[in-house]
């Protein structure tokens, strides 16, 4: 009975891999994701039908299960048993980089409280390729994550927002784009702003404007696919604008020197 239980303490543990999936192009999977899918016991998804499509995708035949909002607690510690048995497991969202507004932090969490070995592979990630394509400061920026679905909580959660000197980048569901972009014209009308859609697909799209302007363009409108908010900081937008302003009074000086000269 000693030597079993000893033999139970010395099993060796498992390994938990963060793995980077497409967030919408297929050739975006990196050949290290491939080989990890390949060799893990067990890929652990949002959804079993998108998961399996992914590995279809792939060529990789492997056990899935579900890491979801409906079934976390329960399957976060049935998973943790797993690793501590000596199995490893891949875990993936339905696109882009685990655990980033995604199921899989509890799991993440309790993997360091018991030491087990944790590898992220990154990979594409909507809020990184948003944030370039912005255009927009990115010596800093704040991840904003999702705003409340409450809409006076949201107007306060953009008001405070408004005050950051750092470029914004928001996530949020594509029936309520409109719902974001409402609120954020009547806090900052005059707000820079950048909505990238459905990116790296074939049906990627990008739209600029002052968030009264892209309001205005999308009110009315069905709107289809998944989509990232960036925002320039405060500071930046005032400093621009002073820019542009000092510009404009500049010229109008020259102008009217001209002028004067001219008339002598």
């Amino acid at each position: 009975m000693g030597n079993e239980l000893q033999k139970d303490i010395e099993q060796p543990k498992g390994k938990l891999y963060i793995v980077s999936t497409p967030i919408g192009n297929m050739e975006d999977i990196t050949l290290r994701a491939i080989r990890v899918l390949k060799k893990c016991d067990l890929v652990i998804c949002e959804e079993i039908k998108d998961g399996a499509y992914l590995l279809k995708k792939l060529n990789i035949s492997k056990k899935l299960d579900t890491l979801n909002e409906q079934n976390e607690d329960s399957k976060t510690q049935y998973f943790l048993e797993q690793l501590l048995k000596g199995r490893h497991l891949a875990l993936i969202s339905d696109g882009g980089t685990p655990v980033f507004a995604d199921p899989g932090f509890k799991l993440l969490q309790s993997a360091l409280y018991h030491k087990i070995d944790i590898e992220v592979v990154p990979g594409p990630t909507s809020i990184m390729t948003a944030l370039v394509r912005s255009g927009f400061d990115l010596s800093q920026f704040l991840y904003a994550g999702f705003l409340s679905r409450l809409k006076d909580e949201r107007i306060l959660q953009l008001k405070h927002l408004a005050e950051e000197a750092r470029t914004v980048v928001i996530l949020e569901t594509p029936y309520r784009l409109l719902a974001i972009l409402e609120a954020a014209a009547k806090v900052m009308p005059n707000r820079n702003a950048y909505i990238g859609m459905n990116l790296t697909t074939q049906y990627e799209t990008h739209h600029y404007g002052t968030f009264k302007e892209l309001y205005d363009k999308f009110n009315g409108k069905r709107i289809k696919g998944e989509f990232v908010i960036c925002f320039e900081g405060k500071s930046y937008s005032d400093s621009v604008s002073r820019m542009k302003t000092n510009k404009r009074e500049s010229i109008k000086k020259n102008k009217s020197i001209n002028f004067k000269k001219r008339r002598r």
